[in-house]
């Protein structure tokens, strides 16, 4: 089931739409320009939609004292579809590696941006500082992460930044599809993720993030933004999840996945 299929007229689908209506538009030149945050310090909420609506009106209000929150928009549009696949070894060393907290821990995905066609490969490292690096470049054609020039980028990425050798072998896990919108200010955004569908790719398997639930990433250089002081004020602190490792957890219940299978029983509807 991909995004276009999800259930866009959820409660938090509608409750996202509601919160960004009103607030004023930034482009994607200028969020490049002014946050686009490659080396960054992630927070993961998990926000019911009432909590999720007085946190948008709060940040999107005109007389916010650092200036409104604007929101993404490109050709008019305000949400965007994503699709991810996922990239792991037969035994899931980068699942494993998130789950021992290993520092030299990295992802790989190919990530689609369905309303633009736009692909790009990607590799998310865990910098010095526990911050998120990501590196990209773009897929193209019939282009996939498991191409030969790809492959070289992955392993000088992983030699330069880790000392580290690429897998030998990799092979696509899963697959994620959702809805963004995406709040922007001065070093800062906010991403605001609805109708999350995960697909396991060696087995047949399926999980949707609860309708009522807004999935909120905070991405700021590394202090505590308004969101995160607002959400913290509503008794809700961050939570141990990922889509990648969050999804594996609940999609197979046999793997040692205790980290997250709290934040993985609350996203995801049985």
């Amino acid at each position: 089931m991909t995004t276009a299929q999800a259930p866009l007229a959820s409660p938090a689908a509608r409750a996202v739409g509601q919160a960004v209506h009103a607030a004023g538009a930034i482009s994607l030149a200028e969020v490049n320009e002014r946050a686009e945050l490659l080396a960054r310090f992630d927070r993961s909420y998990l926000v019911p939609v009432p909590v999720f609506l007085d946190m948008a009106a709060r940040l999107t209000a005109p007389g916010r004292p650092d200036g409104p929150f604007r929101v993404l928009t490109i050709d008019g549009r305000r949400a965007f579809r994503y699709h991810s696949v996922y990239y792991d070894t037969p035994g899931l060393r980068s699942f494993h590696d998130h789950r021992q907290g290993r520092r030299l821990r990295f992802k790989i995905r190919e990530r689609v941006y369905q309303d633009s066609g736009e692909r790009q490969f990607e590799i998310k490292l865990k910098g010095r500082r526990g911050d998120t690096v990501k590196h990209r470049r773009p897929l193209t054609g019939k282009d996939t992460p498991l191409d030969a020039p790809h492959r070289a980028f992955l392993a000088e990425t992983l030699h330069r930044s880790y000392g580290i050798d690429a897998p030998a072998e990799l092979r696509p896990s899963l697959s994620t599809d959702y809805l963004r919108t995406t709040l922007v200010a001065d070093g800062e955004r906010i991403t605001c993720d609805v109708g999350l569908v995960c697909d396991d790719l060696r087995a047949v398997r399926t999980v949707r993030c609860d309708t009522g639930l807004v999935l909120v990433e905070t991405k700021s250089a590394g202090h505590l933004t308004d969101a995160d002081r607002i959400l913290h004020d509503a008794g809700l602190r961050p939570a141990v999840f990922t889509k990648y490792c969050g999804a594996l957890a609940a999609l197979h219940p046999a793997l040692p996945a205790n980290r997250w299978r709290r934040a993985a029983r609350r996203a995801f509807r049985p």
